[in-house]
């Protein structure tokens, strides 16, 4: 399924209604270059949770838990990872198992730990198409799911 967006109130849009859907155990995971609008797609997906404390990449811990929410939500950002042994170090499995939802930023960089089952997005820019303009790709879910 791809999606265009126009503006970061509507990327964050789009995250609030895959938030407002989303049910336990789902592993999204969401790449796109810097500045793409990863955080604000993020921030809506909280939002759609019921989570009402702010949400902000977890660059330098790796995941950070939110519990306030109708489901926990766990907020992965491995950029920095600098060996796979992190993750088990931090019981990943744990968080990819549990009762939440987990999204994974550059989960490229762990692939070999993901499920099969995951939910991929990718937010990519098109200058040509406008500064704000966003094409999001949603590979593992349907498009009534979203609905």
């Amino acid at each position: 399924m791809i999606i265009e967006t126009n503006s970061a109130k509507e990327t964050f849009e789009l995250g609030k209604r895959l938030g407002e859907k989303a049910v336990a155990g789902q592993i999204y995971t969401l790449n796109g270059d810097l500045g793409t609008g990863k955080t604000v797609f993020t921030q809506g997906v909280a939002v759609g949770l019921g989570i009402k404390e702010p949400v902000n990449s977890p660059t330098f811990t790796i995941v950070q838990e939110y519990e306030d929410g109708r489901l926990p939500f766990y907020h992965f950002d491995v950029y920095r990872i600098g060996d796979i042994e992190e993750m088990e170090e931090i019981g990943y499995d744990d968080y990819f198992f549990g009762k939440g939802i987990c999204l994974i930023e550059w989960a490229e960089l762990i692939e070999e730990l993901l499920p099969e089952s995951i939910i991929a997005i990718t937010i990519e820019k098109n200058p040509e198409k406008g500064f704000d303009y966003r094409k999001i790709t949603i590979d593992g879910l349907a498009k009534t799911e979203m609905e």
